[in-house]
């Protein structure tokens, strides 16, 4: 509740500021600071789906790779 407090205070102040700049540096910051938070949220993401996929493994993958080694053993036969 607090974190959320202080978030909107200081986006408050933000936007203020913003305001009272011009419109190109104004511009410049907020695409910035967005461009910035989606790079985070991307690399949390792939950062969360190589801890998932350790404890999670995938059942497609086990298939492919016996159906590789299935094709390796028949045509090592021929």
């Amino acid at each position: 509740m607090k974190y959320l407090f202080i978030s909107l205070v200081l986006a408050g102040a933000l936007g203020a500021i913003l305001l009272m700049l011009g419109p190109i540096s104004a511009g410049l910051i907020a695409f910035a600071i967005l461009g910035g938070c989606i790079f985070r949220g991307i690399y949390l993401l792939e950062k969360m789906n190589k801890k998932l996929s350790v404890l999670v493994p995938d059942k497609n993958k086990d298939k492919v790779e016996e159906a590789y080694e299935k094709y390796l053993e028949e045509k090592g036969e021929n």
